[in-house]
């Protein structure tokens, strides 16, 4: 995102920079008119252990590091800050995800080799045909959120279409030449992951193999060709696992998408709409409290329903 857009989101909880090398404390301001105590969780929504005081008084500077020794581990861990006489999923602010990046040459050490701190966003796509709400998996590509929310912040993807529709299957878009042989002028590596590719998961175009259905997997140069073109699965697609990178989710406005996959194919053999989509906007939105829809996702955050057995009696 622009670096403007980035350091609004950072309302509550302020990191001391966006990247931080291994071995430097992972300095955290939290800026609120009250006490807060952080909590950390997997993305997941699980919360991670510590035996630190996690009270934190407006302007005091924190080291992550030293609070949770669990961010020293490979992973993607979310800060919140929470009042103290509150819990989760109630929080204040805009949580941070906490990306302890490892390096997955072959020989390497276990040990994180930076950690990337960035606000928790979601987007959200106007149509004609409605909107939808989008959220990411930071987890499992953290390349691909980071370059989509890019372009989205920085308007890449306003006035673009969905150019190409194949009914039951996909709805793709964010080619600037609405051909599908467009994009950003770059290509980012494939985040091949294990999120399945079902109704309403985004996943990144990319250039097709020709000898990918001999293959278990594309080669390399297909693989990692990617650009700004994304797709939306209409079905569950258990051909795209491990081929493509999901990175995200439709979570609010599925009707928008099943609304789109139903429009008139002038051209079946390109998926070509008859008149193709606009996509009018992308909107980058911070998370808060009140509207986080990331708890859709994070089983762990989702408020439990009370179980009858442990109620008084009336």
């Amino acid at each position: 995102m622009q670096l403007a857009t980035g350091v609004m989101l950072f309302s509550v909880l302020i990191p001391a920079k966006i990247w931080f090398p291994a071995n430097q404390p992972i300095n955290i301001t939290q800026k609120s008119d009250a006490p807060v105590t952080f909590v950390l969780t997997d993305f997941t929504g699980k919360t991670i252990e510590t035996k630190a005081n996690t009270l934190i008084s407006p302007a005091q500077q924190t080291d992550l590091r030293a609070m949770y020794p669990a961010v020293n581990t490979a992973g993607t861990y979310v800060l919140f800050a929470v009042h103290k006489d509150k819990s989760l999923p109630a929080f204040v602010g805009t949580p941070l995800v906490i990306e302890s990046r490892g390096d997955n040459r072959p020989g390497a050490p276990p040990e994180p080799m930076v950690t990337k701190i960035e606000p928790l966003c979601y987007a959200t796509m106007s149509t004609h045909q409605g909107e939808m709400t989008m959220v990411f998996y930071y987890d499992v590509a953290p390349n691909t959120v980071a370059r989509f929310l890019t372009l989205a912040a920085e308007g890449f993807y306003d006035g673009l279409t969905f150019h190409r529709i194949v009914p039951g299957f996909v709805v793709q878009g964010g080619d600037p030449r609405g051909t599908g042989t467009g994009g950003p002028g770059y290509q980012i590596g494939a985040e091949v992951n294990d999120r399945r590719h079902e109704q309403g998961v985004l996943s990144m175009a990319r250039n097709g193999d020709p000898l990918e259905r001999q293959s278990e997997k594309p080669r390399p140069e297909f693989a990692n060709s990617a650009g700004s073109q994304f797709f939306i699965c209409l079905a569950r697609t258990e051909y795209l696992d491990g081929r493509y990178t999901a990175f995200g989710k439709v979570i609010k406005g599925i009707q928008t998408v099943k609304t789109l996959g139903d429009l008139h194919v002038a051209d079946p053999r390109t998926g070509r709409p008859q008149t193709p989509p606009v996509i009018n906007a992308v909107q980058v939105v911070p998370v808060t409290s009140d509207n986080n829809p990331y708890l859709l996702i994070m089983d762990n955050l989702k408020p439990r329903k009370p179980d009858p057995a442990t109620q008084p009696a009336q």
